[in-house]
């Protein structure tokens, strides 16, 4: 009790301390130890309960709940605020509409459900504890040198607000660690809030034109989210008679029909906060955040609270057809429509937002699935996507900063101009498609749940999205492994908090890929039988083992040399299969006897798998399916 609690009030304590320090020495200082301190509590809670099931605390105060009202009020303050000045008249209408339910809830009805067990955590709640104390707290660490360069770029006679961005991402630490160990859903719905204005804030922190309007697109999707949590709460007033989590899930596992419309409102809020469509393009429009903020809110954190919730509602969507039917669908068509549309973009940012869509989008197919195998998978895809997802969110921001551009096409010869960077970057790659590392024994472990759960049309959705995300990723992985030439080395004024940071992802996917099933066995396991009784993992232990050996073999040649100087090494002209004329530029003579270049570029077939091509797709279909499954739950219509 005592060490979930400080979880949750210590990266509010640093985040208000960080608001006030102007010193930079002094920031750098609290940011490190702060981090050191989350990462450190957040490994003791999690190895000092591996294993655990459904462990809850009994703690409650009228008190918390009305401060849980202040800052609901002190949120739409925000928002208003900031849709008064630039004049947006959505989101205002949107945060007054979410005020108003709930502070009716909260004050306007007799509503006396007191939740005596108002924290708790399980298996599920430390593997996500584990992502944000210390993935999250690393990224932290990564943005002093990241925002250091980033404010050297800025216009003499800038303002720094760096104090107001680190501390923006303490206090996100803490609504998450709110998020996951809530077992009282008005207070979950606090944290919920929190994050969505925090990411709000953090998107238009350049505050420029682009960044203004993607962190209201941001916000009006969010919020749209944010009411259908409070219909859920609303429904478990006055329905389901309980604001306990735990119960909540009990409950309508005996009783679906009763639960119904706040498992499809609670299922909504999980998917406008993942990301999928047709609410992706907030996310894509994050992109324009500093590098840390789309690692820390976008990649490892904040879309994962989306899922997070989706993964515990898994069981009821078992039994309650007509939510299951809308997750799922939703997950596989932003699965398999956003890995198409990432074959098209040579951003490195805009792809790594459209596999986090997508694979959030694979996640959330498991979860509407709800089977123990399709569960597993769902824990395992998390964890994996956030660990990859983070390592190259961090490497593209440092290449960034380095060679002048994001941009994949101008990553040529990055082996040579930043060689540790790209071997994290490669790892970082691999370990999200190539077999036999973390992500893809993950879906082979959702094709298997898919398989036993006879859905066919999510096995094609799988494989034809999985060749799309092949592709994408090949493309990229081929552009790093490009060596021919000796560029400067450009990578030696990479700040160390950087290079702690990346090594410490970098380490961290390693060890997951060569541990997975111990993994499995103390902490995703556990879970599964916490809340079905039965096993989920479905893959053989010793085919796991075999797979991770092969992966550590792999990581073993990858890394063989590297920080070895080449000073000693032989030197020797480019070969261009032909005369050479400048071999510094790669340029030979042609059969007209004229220079060309010789240049790799890759294919990203625009015309097929553009965005304006495909998107509308699926914002009309998933928006025809949403509103198709909320009438049919209002009208008691296919529930049992």
């Amino acid at each position: 009790m005592a060490l979930v609690g400080f979880l949750i009030l210590f990266p509010l304590v640093a985040a208000i301390a960080l608001f006030c320090i102007r010193n930079n020495q002094a920031r750098n200082i609290v940011v490190i130890a702060s981090a050191i301190i989350i990462a450190v509590a957040s490994v003791i809670l999690v190895v000092t309960n591996l294993g655990a099931g459904y462990t809850p605390f009994e703690f409650s105060s009228e008190a918390i709940d009305l401060l849980c009202s202040g800052i609901s009020i002190a949120i739409v303050a925000v928002i208003l605020g900031f849709s008064w000045k630039y004049k947006n008249i959505p989101a205002a209408v949107l945060a007054i509409i979410q005020l108003v339910m709930v502070l009716v809830l909260e004050f306007a009805f007799e509503v006396e459900l007191e939740v005596p067990y108002g924290l708790y955590f399980d298996s599920l709640s430390l593997l996500m504890t584990f992502i944000i104390g210390v993935v999250g707290s690393g990224i932290c660490v990564y943005a002093i040198g990241y925002m250091e360069d980033f404010q050297a770029h800025e216009p003499e006679g800038a303002k720094d607000r760096r104090p107001f961005f680190f501390g923006l991402m303490f206090l996100f630490l803490s609504a998450m660690f709110v998020i996951v160990f809530s077992n009282n859903m008005e207070w979950m719905f606090t944290g919920w809030e929190i994050t969505t204005v925090c990411s709000f804030l953090l998107i238009g922190f350049t505050k420029t034109e682009e960044a203004i309007k993607n962190s209201f697109r941001q916000i009006i999707m969010n919020l749209a989210g944010g009411i259908g949590f409070v219909v859920a709460l609303y429904c478990c007033a006055f329905m389901v008679g309980t604001f306990s989590f735990y119960d909540f899930l009990v409950i309508g596992c005996q009783k679906p029909a009763l639960v119904a419309l706040a498992v499809t409102a609670l299922a909504f809020a999980g998917i406008t906060k993942a990301a999928q469509m047709p609410f992706h393009t907030w996310l894509l429009g994050a992109m324009v955040a500093p590098t840390p903020t789309s690692a820390l809110l976008h990649s490892s954190t904040m879309v994962k609270a989306g899922v997070f919730l989706l993964v515990k509602l898994a069981p009821i969507f078992m039994v309650c057809p007509v939510p299951s039917l809308m997750v799922i669908m939703v997950g596989a068509v932003t699965f398999l429509l956003c890995s198409f549309m990432a074959i098209s973009q040579s951003n490195a940012k805009r792809v790594l937002a459209y596999s986090t869509i997508a694979n959030l989008g694979l996640v959330t197919a498991c979860a509407g699935v709800g089977s123990p195998e399709a569960v597993w998978a769902a824990c395992f895809l998390i964890l994996f996507h956030a660990l990859a997802k983070s390592l190259l969110f961090l490497c593209v921001g440092t290449a960034e900063h380095h060679i002048g551009s994001r941009d994949i096409e101008d990553m040529d010869l990055l082996f040579d101009r930043m060689p540790r960077l790209a071997r994290f970057m490669m790892v970082g790659i691999m370990g999200m498609f190539i077999a036999p590392f973390g992500m893809l024994i993950a879906k082979w472990g959702a094709l298997v749940s898919f398989a036993q759960a006879d859905q066919v049309a999510l096995i094609l959705i799988l494989g034809f999205g999985s060749a799309a995300t092949f592709m994408f990723w090949a493309k990229w992985l081929g552009k790093l492994a490009g060596i021919a030439g000796q560029p400067e080395n450009v990578e030696v004024t990479v700040h160390k908090s950087e290079w702690a940071s990346l090594l410490l992802m970098v380490v961290l996917l390693i060890c997951g890929c060569v541990c997975l099933p111990l993994i499995s066995a103390v902490s995703v396991e556990p879970y599964v039988v916490s809340v079905f009784g039965v096993f989920g993992q479905d893959i053989s232990t010793d085919n796991l083992w075999l797979a991770c050996i092969c992966a550590a073999v792999v990581f073993v040649a990858l890394f063989a040399g590297a920080g070895k100087t080449t000073s000693k090494q032989k030197k020797v002209p480019v070969y261009l299969a032909g005369v050479s004329r400048d071999d510094d530029n790669r340029s030979f003579q042609n059969s007209l006897s004229d220079s060309s270049e010789a240049v790799t570029r890759n294919w990203y077939l625009e015309s097929v798998f553009g965005e304006k091509k495909i998107a509308p797709i699926g914002v009309l279909f998933n928006s025809l399916l949403m509103g198709a499954a909320l009438v049919m739950v209002i009208l008691g219509v296919g529930i049992m």
